[in-house]
């Protein structure tokens, strides 16, 4: 008897139908698995006839069973196809009745030996398939339930077991679906750093300001000490909340990634990322057999943060010029392309030398021109292009750094970017685009409108600093946000002055 039973599998951050095709029929004894399988789904035979036996029933072992995974030309990986396999050998063997069965249904879940549904990866993505296919609902492992609640309105059967489940479809024990009731926004977690209880460094906390009201990239350089990666930890305390949007995407990330536990079935606040300075390109930027997301994916609407920016390598450096410019990543293998978004925050520090005290009044640096040379030259020029902002951070006197002044908190800081990011959201109405960072070049004249003054100066910059029309586009977008800050509707000289400040100071290095 040939029976079938929708599933699904995960392609980057959307998903599509699988049809799982059983047959049991009479010959020469074989359990196979065909259909671009991978490894963990062949184990799936094993698994699958453990888990029949041990919920009480007889697995036909003396059968000829053929699993086909449609469409058979794409790749399939990962244990979800559990559930619907064990089903579908159920309902072909005729030990689960066909008219109980229901239609339009996606399946999935890990099996057990014992038969119980294990937690499951890639789950989210199923559930938002659901809801934009309008299937009817989605029977799931129990420990996925809060996972795929986020997606409001679809129909969620969750079961401990296979037994559990046998029992709900021969009515002895009917399970009734939850309604997902789609994201819920908690309050701010705490966070490791308050701008309170920073002293001085009054501009480097203004370019952070600017920074997360635009979502724009920042460069930190100065010696060691001067509070460089202090400012960076500090930065999440001013982000915004994320928005149900924005919950339902990072959360899709890390359910892909296989990150999202039982205890944590979603992401509310925003990521914050810091790889070591030994990663590969891979990890950075993601891949693999099958393509995983790296850390700028993992670092969407979020942080991405490298410390001692120089000590990376240049190979893995290069690697994030394509999602700093277009927020997304493009991993393609023989089979085909996987995107994943990846419109993150960049933020960065570095040394101004090897020594690190190049130019310090205090310290003699002890580095030569080659090697001072050399350290900058692992960052390229069209690297450093990428970067809006970047910010010298000099040393903190030990009076300023004593001084018993009162210095404005997080949230009060943070109430200012809250109202840009909400006349950024009026804005950007009808659009894709949520900060001013994420506006393209072709719309740049239309949410960047400058006057004649403004252009002028623009135009000195441009001429004086042999700045590229990508530097010039950055100019405009973080004047915007200074705008914004300001709680002005246009863009004005001033604006203009602040953000070409910000720029010029690296342009001279960038080679």
């Amino acid at each position: 008897m040939l029976v079938k039973i929708l599933s699904g599998v995960s392609l980057g951050l959307s998903s599509q139908i699988v049809e799982v095709e059983v047959d049991v029929s009479n010959g020469f004894p074989t359990f196979e698995i065909i259909g671009l399988a991978d490894k963990s789904i062949e184990e799936a035979k094993e698994r699958v006839k453990l888990a029949i036996k041990n919920s009480g029933l007889n697995f036909p072992s003396q059968k000829r069973i053929i699993i086909n995974l449609a469409p058979a030309d794409l790749k399939k990986e990962g244990p979800v196809f559990d559930l619907p396999i064990a089903l579908g050998i159920l309902l072909a063997s005729g030990m689960l009745a066909a008219e109980v069965f229901p239609k339009d249904f996606i399946f999935a879940g890990e099996l057990s030996l014992n038969g119980e549904l294990r937690h499951t990866k890639g789950i989210l993505p199923l559930a938002s398939m659901v809801k934009d296919k309008k299937l009817a609902g989605i029977f799931l492992p129990q420990a996925n339930l809060l996972e795929a609640n986020l997606v409001q309105t679809i129909k969620i059967y969750p079961f401990k077991s296979l037994k559990e489940i046998l029992a709900h479809f021969s009515k002895v024990s009917v399970i009734e679906p939850i309604l997902g009731e789609g994201v819920k926004i908690e309050d701010q977690n705490e966070f490791e750093i308050d701008f309170s209880q920073i002293q001085g460094q009054e501009q480097a906390k203004r370019a952070l300001e600017i920074v997360a009201a635009g979502g724009h990239n920042l460069l930190f350089a100065g010696p060691p000490g001067a509070g460089k990666t202090l400012l960076a930890k500090a930065l999440p305390s001013i982000l915004p909340k994320m928005t149900p949007i924005e919950v339902l995407e990072v959360s899709k990330i890390y359910s892909v990634a296989g990150l999202l536990s039982e205890e944590k079935p979603f992401i509310i606040s925003r990521p914050v990322r810091s790889p070591h300075h030994t990663i590969s390109d891979v990890s950075l930027i993601g891949g693999g057999t099958v393509p995983k997301p790296g850390e700028t994916s993992l670092s969407h609407r979020g942080v991405l943060f490298l410390d001692e920016l120089p000590e990376f390598s240049r190979h893995v450096l290069e690697v994030m010029r394509q999602p700093l410019e277009d927020g997304q990543v493009t991993i393609s293998r023989i089979r085909g392309s996987l995107t994943f978004p990846a419109k993150f925050i960049f933020l960065a520090s570095e040394n101004p030398c090897p020594c690190g005290y190049y130019g310090d009044p205090k310290k003699e640096c002890r580095c030569s021109s080659a090697e001072i040379l050399r350290y900058h030259k692992k960052i390229s020029g069209p690297l450093l292009d990428r970067i809006d902002l970047y910010l010298e951070v000099p040393r903190m006197s030990f009076d300023k750094m004593m001084a018993e002044k009162v210095v404005e908190s997080s949230e009060q800081v943070r109430s200012r970017i809250e109202r840009a990011r909400e006349k950024q959201e009026i804005r950007f109405k009808n659009t894709k685009i949520l900060t001013n960072s994420e506006i393209s070049s072709k719309e740049i004249k239309k949410f960047c409108q400058t006057s004649a003054e403004t252009e002028k100066l623009l135009k000195e910059a441009v001429d004086k600093f042999y700045l590229s029309v990508r530097a010039y586009h950055r100019i405009l977008k973080v004047a915007r946000t200074i705008a914004d800050l300001a709680d002005e509707e246009k863009i004005n000289s001033a604006h203009i002055a602040e953000a070409i400040q910000y720029r010029i100071q690296r342009e001279k290095d960038i080679v």
